[in-house]
């Protein structure tokens, strides 16, 4: 019988109003599930005292108010909704297609990419919308999706010396990793292409255009196309 979360799970301390909860110490679409049902569940039913959350790629980060829990207080009172992930059902997963203008100024490092990995341009971008990537969690700045599902052969380190500042909607790639800018930031990851249309704004119901479970493709556009559907 393969192993519950409950038997997995790691807790430990991050702060001292803060825990860890480790699923596994790698990238893996398990571990996603399992943070999501967390989540869901903890949505479901909250515990008192918990005061925040924070998904990442295989972990939790639990906030809480110290003056009504412990660390280890924490950990006795989340081991038994450990023990009911497998009861909780996900949403099926929405599809978002998000379309790109790559190379050139829109993306200022896909040249050098291709060139690391011996590709030509058209290969590499012919590898990254032929991935569907998973949105992991959301995090860095509001509405900055961390995708994974970047296809091994364009797998490269981020800058040694970030940029200052880069446009919204960029698209970067940085390890196994993608994402896309919403805002104009320092950004260390290497850029590959851009997108026209607005990853977050406070004027939306949903503020942020991703969220974590969606699967994403990414589109090829021209440049009269990222122009005609810019700020959409």
């Amino acid at each position: 019988m393969p192993a519950s979360a409950h038997d997995t799970a790691q807790f430990r301390a991050a702060s001292d109003n803060s825990s860890l909860i480790y699923f596994e110490q790698h990238i893996s679409l398990a571990a996603h599930q399992q943070v999501a049902k967390l989540l869901r569940l903890l949505e479901l039913q909250p515990v008192s005292g918990i005061v925040n959350l924070h998904p990442a790629y295989c972990s939790v980060l639990v906030k809480f108010d110290a003056l009504k829990l412990s660390h280890d207080e924490l950990e006795i009172r989340l081991r038994p909704y450990l023990d009911r992930l497998d009861e909780i059902s996900l949403p099926e997963p929405r599809a978002r297609e998000i379309p790109v203008c790559y190379g050139g100024e829109y993306g200022p490092d896909l040249e050098e990419v291709s060139e690391t990995h011996s590709l030509s341009v058209e290969q590499a971008i012919d590898l990254h919308v032929s991935a569907t990537y998973i949105v992991y969690f959301l995090g860095f700045v509001p509405g900055f999706a961390y995708l994974g599902g970047l296809p091994e052969a364009l797998v490269t380190p981020r800058l040694a010396t970030p940029r200052r500042r880069v446009p919204p909607g960029s698209v970067g790639i940085a390890g196994q990793q993608s994402g896309i800018y919403p805002f104009a930031t320092p950004a260390g990851w290497r850029l590959i292409g851009r997108t026209p249309l607005s990853m977050f704004r406070s004027d939306r119901d949903a503020t942020s255009l991703l969220s974590i479970g969606d699967r994403v493709h990414f589109v090829p556009i021209s440049p009269e196309r990222f122009a005609a559907l810019e700020n959409t």
